[in-house]
């Protein structure tokens, strides 16, 4: 079976026309990292029939920017990954303060595609 395969294949997001005017698909790298974009940014309860989908992440919206913060965020996205993403292996979820704007909250997510080792 080849990588793509396992991989799979589905639509690019944000939603696009390809040049045969059909919805445009994506696969390989581009396909995890949309889906984990799509992950991410669901709030659980936004997708209709799987209430349960998405990353908690939203919550954090207007709590303080401090290292308890970092670690829920931290967690909320190894939560929302380890369950919705089995292709990756994450080697790597790490938030902290933006320390020139005082509103925002760096992420960083390192992952392996278990089907490559990439």
């Amino acid at each position: 079976m080849m990588t793509k395969d396992l991989i799979g294949r589905g639509w690019a997001f944000p939603p696009q026309i390809d040049n045969r005017g059909q919805l445009a698909l994506t696969q390989g790298d581009s396909e995890i990292q949309q889906a984990i974009q799509i992950i991410l940014s669901t709030s659980p309860g936004e997708r209709v029939m799987r209430p349960d989908f998405g990353c908690r992440i939203q919550e954090l919206v207007f709590a303080p920017n401090n290292l308890e913060t970092c670690a829920l965020a931290e967690r909320y996205v190894r939560e929302a990954l380890g369950r919705w993403e089995p292709r990756v292996t994450l080697t790597k979820v790490k938030a902290e303060p933006h320390y020139e704007n005082n509103g925002v909250l760096m992420i960083e997510v390192s992952y392996i595609i278990k089907t490559t080792q990439d």
